[in-house]
């Protein structure tokens, strides 16, 4: 008799995404180097949206353009509960960013971030059950943080990919 492992069968919902304001750093990245850009972006971002005194409106998020391969064209950052303008005082690369409007579908994926593929799977796979076709970018809600919670078992990703 077979367990049924969660990870292996999100929990997919369909959602209407309103636009989100976002603050980001945005790079060509080799997969292997992911962690170490997203502490670099995160850092950078969070300083930048502290220096104009913006409120985030949500947890750290990654926005993945394209299909990964062994690079990735992704933008690490926060959403934000106003728009963000240009940082000064340097360049941090820090830029404005959207999160779009319009429908997609959301799996929360519990476990590490290497077992994230399975969760893009089923939700590709409903997509194609309901003869929708997926958009060119997906992004992730990191809702644990590897600091307070060193048990990669219990990480949440909230995924979510929009409906081209």
């Amino acid at each position: 008799m077979s367990e049924s492992n969660p990870e292996t069968t999100p929990d997919i919902k369909s959602t209407e995404l309103k636009e989100q304001p976002t603050a980001v750093v945005r790079e060509t990245v080799p997969m292997n180097a992911l962690r170490d850009f997203f502490g670099r972006a995160f850092r950078a971002v969070m300083g930048a949206v502290q220096q104009q005194h913006v409120q985030l409106a949500g947890p750290p998020f990654a926005l993945y353009r394209g299909m990964p391969t062994d690079v990735v064209d992704v933008e690490a950052g926060f959403p934000l509960a106003a728009a963000f303008t240009r940082a000064g005082g340097g360049d941090t690369g820090v830029t404005a960013g959207t999160l779009p409007a319009g429908p997609a579908f959301e799996a929360m994926h519990i476990g590490p971030y290497d077992s994230l593929q399975q969760t893009y799977g089923a939700i590709l796979a409903r997509m194609q059950a309901e003869g929708v076709t997926p958009g060119d970018a997906m992004w992730e809600y990191y809702l644990s943080d590897p600091a307070t919670e060193p048990d990669p078992a219990k990480w949440q990703t909230l995924v979510v990919w929009p409906v081209a």
